[in-house]
């Protein structure tokens, strides 16, 4: 394969320009400080894909970075130690990693670029990511035409006995599927099965791709299975250490092995973090690269011959992201979706980590052994490391049981999300005729009160299905998802994975639970707003919530008003609190300076201006006075809401209007409680209703 220099140029300027970055992580990784080099966010996600419990993840990572001493060691070193054993290991490796790495191998071929059939133009490493499709770069398969008159090889390698192994050849599809992006330099192909080979396509399996963060940090090592040139199939393992993570791209340094192009990045579990595709070349003082013998490297000599400072992969989960976004044809996204879905691959696959999660003994207790065992305690943050040899600190802690149904059926909801129109427009289109009948011809007849009294019949009436308050069931895997299938806070805008606030979101169900529990045993020894305080530092120390337009304590979390979809967005604590129960209201000189709490929006006189979503939560506010009349302001109470508010309110109605993001919820939300928001389905009726008849 011929070295791009476009690329080359663009991959030598990123190193360039984290040159400072990179020279404080190698310098912690040198001092021993390995779990330092990366941000505490990513090793926590590292533990917890390695099957440490979130919440002992982020008191392990807690003490990692926020040292106090110690009689004999500092507690920095002991937790390092401990993290460094789960993540980063030791050279003692279990045997059937090598035969997960077998496995894994199989899926990569050696591609031969041809852009006609006159002969070879190139070679290349691709590996297969599903049944039926392979991943491989931009730079060598551009486009459809290319892929068409080139073929993929598998099995060219040597066999036990030292001789080479029958390959079977396959051709490209691109008809049935091919997507490319220079950017990310990748491009996604189908192949061709052919039955003529002897050997069919899904004998050689494949790597499911993981869109999920977590899979490395920088201070580990990476395995990269290649063909260098075309040469028979090589691996490099553990020859990579990982020295920076960027937006898009990974940077991993060797001695012994550069990448070659198209190859997969492995972590130690075998899971691909990463698609290889350039590197930083060592250069003369006249700007020349240079070979591994230190002459001037000329393109006859291939890319295995020059001699790489450093090697860059393009990072899965943003590839996975921009596949993700595309617009498909049906039998294209069956073909996509083949690429998502689980499969056995996606299983931690090396047990070289050795965690155990051990049953929980008499007192509460529950123990990991990585192989040494850690001992975590819920409420301070207090951590015992110790030799399992010798005797263990143990303190009482509720066990973090086995996935429940629920939460299966939660996250099969999401996964199924990237199988169906995000929002079917024809569809809604039929379901809002059906639903409003004849009451669109007759609006303009109606008097505003009428208008509200009809459509407050027509809500209610429709609402069959009423749902308990359960966000983590009803609200994230499906509804509250943005067309690129992530959840952002409603406020603020922060970006959330899906899967991370769902299973997030049982886990302090069970844990707040746990605290309710105890708390209501020290309740006689304490008065009541004690046992409130209480409570609402327990609620206000949980990463996630969810945010009721309408605040619970002006309807007292009555049913159906606490768990109706419409007026349920996600929001981070900082911002719900930071909200509290005040109404909206539109600050005249609102500006950048006034963001008080994390882009949340700015407070002030007991008034509160969101900074992002005020489009979605007006409509949902006046859905609920729709909805619901006298649930708000009652007993006069106009704090809540007076009259002179709904101006704002629809003035902010005219202003932003609904997005794809609300119809498709309001979509979603139909079929699950049975009613729709009419300000989404006819944002033009919002002038034409009364709805200050909703307010008490």
């Amino acid at each position: 394969m011929k070295v791009d220099k476009r690329l080359v140029r663009a991959t030598e300027r990123r190193f360039a320009e984290r040159e400072q970055i990179r020279k404080r992580n190698q310098n912690k990784i040198k001092a021993g400080l390995l779990l330092q080099a990366d941000s505490p966010q990513r090793v926590e996600k590292r533990l917890e894909r390695l099957g440490v419990p979130s919440f002992a993840a982020e008191a392990l990572v807690r003490g990692a970075l926020d040292p106090a001493p110690s009689t004999t060691r500092t507690r920095t070193g002991l937790d390092n130690f401990a993290l460094e054993r789960v993540i980063l290991k030791s050279d003692l490796m279990s045997v059937n990693y090598l035969e997960f790495g077998i496995q894994a191998a199989r899926s990569v071929g050696c591609i031969r670029i041809q852009s006609s059939n006159q002969g070879i133009d190139g070679y290349g490493t691709g590996f297969l990511v599903s049944p039926q499709l392979l991943l491989t770069n931009h730079h060598i398969l551009p486009s459809s035409r290319v892929s068409s008159f080139s073929q993929i090889e598998f099995n060219y390698q040597d066999g036990l006995d030292g001789q080479p192994l029958r390959s079977v050849v396959f051709n490209f599809d691109p008809d049935a599927f091919f997507l490319t992006d220079d950017r990310l330099d990748y491009t996604l192909v189908a192949i061709r099965d052919d039955p003529r080979n002897g050997s069919s396509l899904s004998s050689f399996g494949w790597n499911r791709l993981i869109e999920q963060e977590g899979k490395v940090v920088i201070g580990e090592y990476v395995s990269i299975i290649q063909h260098p040139s075309g040469k028979r199939k090589q691996l490099a393992l553990r020859e990579n250490q990982l020295v920076d993570v960027l937006e898009d791209f990974l940077h991993y340094r060797t001695d012994t092995a550069p990448g070659s192009s198209g190859s997969p990045v492995f972590n130690d579990q075998w899971e691909v973090v990463g698609l290889h595709h350039s590197g930083v070349p060592k250069r003369d003082f006249q700007g020349r690269i240079l070979n591994m013998d230190g002459e001037v490297w000329s393109e006859e000599q291939g890319e295995e011959q020059v001699d790489w400072l450093a090697n860059e992969g393009a990072r899965i989960s943003r590839i996975i992201k921009h596949v993700k976004q595309q617009r498909l044809s049906i039998e294209q996204k069956q073909l996509r979706n083949e690429m998502l879905e689980p499969n056995s691959n996606e299983s931690i696959k090396s047990d070289s980590t050795s965690i155990n999660l051990s049953p929980s003994s008499s007192n509460g207790t529950v123990t990991w052994t990585i192989p040494i065992q850690v001992s975590v305690s819920l409420g301070q943050p207090t951590i015992a490391v110790t030799d399992s040899t010798k005797n263990r600190n143990t303190y009482s802690v509720e066990p973090d049981s086995q996935p429940s149904d629920s939460l299966e059926a939660a996250l099969a909801e999401f996964r199924e999300a990237s199988r169906q129109p995000y929002y079917d427009e024809v569809e809604d289109e039929q379901d809002r005729e059906k639903y409003y009948g004849d009451l669109p011809d007759r609006v303009g007849s109606l008097k505003p009160e009428e208008l509200y009294r009809e459509l407050n019949d027509l809500l209610t009436q429709t609402h069959k299905n009423k749902l308990n308050y359960s966000p983590k069931s009803q609200l994230y895997p499906w509804v509250d998802l943005h067309p690129d299938l992530k959840i952002r806070s409603i406020y603020s805008g922060q970006k959330f994975e899906p899967e991370d606030l769902i299973q997030e979101d049982f886990r302090i169900d069970r844990l707040r639970t746990l605290r309710t529990q105890e708390l209501k045993l020290k309740e006689s020894m304490l008065t009541q707003e004690q046992y409130r305080q209480q409570i609402n530092l327990l609620e206000a120390s949980l990463p996630y919530n969810c945010e009721h337009v309408v605040p619970q304590s002006w309807f007292s979390k009555n049913e159906p008003m606490r768990g109706d979809l419409h007026h349920l967005f996600a929001c981070e604590v900082a911002c719900n609190s930071f909200r509290s129960n005040y109404p909206y209201f539109d600050f005249d000189d609102f500006e950048e300076r006034d963001v008080i709490r994390d882009n949340c929006g700015k407070l002030s006189g007991g008034k509160f201006e969101p900074k992002k979503g005020k489009g979605e939560t007006t409509r949902a506010t006046l859905y609920f006075l729709l909805r619901y009349p006298g649930a708000v302001n009652k007993e006069d109470n106009e704090k809540e809401y007076g009259a002179d508010r709904l101006e704002t309110l629809l003035k902010w109605h005219e202003y932003f209007s609904p997005t794809e993001y609300e119809k498709h919820r309001n979509a979603a939300i139909f079929k699950k409680q049975g009613n729709r928001n009419p300000l989404i389905d006819f944002p033009e009726w919002a002038d034409k209703i009364a709805f200050r008849l909703g307010l008490g």
